[in-house]
């Protein structure tokens, strides 16, 4: 689009800009290459810690005096830690954009990693993950990762857990930007109100003087396979009345070639609602649960596939068998049919348009295309690539992609009522919430 301004500087800095004087308003900021995932798993959680003490002071202002610049002119900063990517943005009516540009160079360039806002920030994440134990969804979330990923970052959940944190020092949190913030790795962006070679000179001024070096190191890779065999983990809470299930095994990385017929046949499978297969079977049909969903996380490298629900605790033998019929159906003896396809195809192209209605959902889009390393038109060939998907590859992926046979089944419930039910399913190991 006319609108849209690419440019790289000579250090290797990328700059992406839409331009949009619709309103006047603007949204500017730098994406680092690396988050969570890149962290040595005995740090888990200090990507989330940097992120939050950056926003408590840098360059001449404190905390109080960041926050007060921000509010003064109705403007907000954020500082934000994925398993790919480190965002620092600033956004505002455009009038104020000199202001955002010298907070973002103090926030990026001066961090001030103050010890006590450190421990501050410390003390607020172990509260956090204090009552994330208290939230089924999240505590069957961290022991799933832990029986996929044992020993891998992925093993641990993105915030860290307490005795991560525990080890941190405020010097963890420094290095961790300091080894990430390197022109090469850094996508500087704006968009809104902009004048695209106004801001690539700004930026140019503020961070063309970076030298360029090599950034820490990304991601390692996961298990190719994990697990190896089936096995089924129960997570004891005797409270509990209702049973959550959490069933899967490695998935597929964001750069996935396949992703599109993976993405169909997931659809069909568990991905799109109350039209999916298994809403139908074991919600519609049999009323054993009011939700059940399949995904797969896609980050730099393999996340997992999972296939998440809740029932009653006497209903979870049914609702875990019901579950590896229909993956073991769409693989074999009902695979994803004609009329399927076409529903899915549409449904894919639908919600594809309806997630790029502003030009900031657009802007981020292009940026994470950038982040992942895939082509500069993916968005404008989607569609087009959606609809040619064919029956046999969405047939081929459910074949390849998932594995019934030896999925990981975590359930969290009454230990005592659920191991008899699930006997025969694996070894059954019994772990502490």
């Amino acid at each position: 689009a006319e609108d849209l301004h690419r440019t790289t500087l000579p250090n290797g800095i990328e700059i992406i800009v839409f331009e949009d004087s619709r309103l006047p308003r603007v949204s500017l900021g730098v994406t680092l290459r690396r988050g969570a995932g890149s962290v040595d798993p005995a740090k888990a959680g200090v990507a989330e810690l940097a992120a939050e003490v950056m926003q408590r002071g840098a360059g001449d202002r404190d905390g109080l005096a960041l926050a007060r610049v921000i509010e003064d002119v109705g403007a907000s900063l954020g500082v934000a830690a994925s398993w790919d990517t480190t965002t620092v943005s600033l956004s505002g009516l455009s009038k104020d954009r000199p202001l955002f540009e010298e907070i973002l160079a103090d926030v990026t360039l001066r961090p001030r990693f103050e010890a006590a806002e450190f421990e501050k920030a410390r003390g607020e994440h172990l509260a956090g993950l204090g009552a994330a134990v208290d939230d089924p969804a999240t505590l069957i979330r961290w022991h799933f990762l832990s029986a996929l990923y044992d020993g891998h970052r992925y093993g641990l959940p993105e915030e860290g857990s307490p005795e991560t944190l525990a080890g941190l020092r405020v010097e963890d949190a420094r290095a961790y930007w300091k080894d990430r913030f390197v022109p090469r790795n850094a996508i500087f962006w704006a968009v809104g109100d902009v004048e695209a070679e106004a801001f690539a000179g700004e930026i140019e001024a503020r961070f063309g003087a970076l030298t360029d070096v090599a950034p820490a190191a990304d991601t390692p890779p996961p298990p190719a396979r994990t697990p190896e065999t089936r096995r089924v983990v129960i997570v004891d809470k005797p409270d509990l009345v209702q049973a959550h299930i959490l069933i899967g095994h490695e998935g597929i990385a964001r750069s996935e070639p396949q992703r599109i017929p993976i993405d169909l046949m997931n659809d069909a499978l568990g991905g799109s609602g109350f039209s999916s297969r298994l809403m139908k079977v074991v919600r519609g049909q049999n009323g054993l649960t009011y939700g059940v969903s399949s995904g797969f996380s896609l980050r730099r490298q393999p996340g997992p596939f999972q296939v998440s629900t809740f029932t009653k605790v006497e209903s979870v033998r049914r609702v875990v068998d019901l579950v590896l019929a229909e993956m073991d159906a769409i693989r074999e003896t009902r695979p994803v049919d004609e009329e399927e396809l076409a529903k899915f195809v549409s449904f894919s192209v639908g919600s594809f348009g309806l997630s790029l209605e502003t030009s900031g959902a657009m802007l981020a889009s292009l940026v994470d295309l950038e982040v992942h390393g895939l082509p500069d038109d993916s968005l404008d060939t989607f569609r087009e690539r959606v609809g040619q998907a064919k029956l046999e590859d969405v047939r081929a992926v459910a074949k390849a992609r998932l594995h019934p046979e030896r999925a990981v089944i975590v359930v969290l419930g009454p230990a005592e009522l659920l191991a008899a039910q699930l006997d025969g399913l694996g070894p059954i190991e019994v772990v502490k919430p």
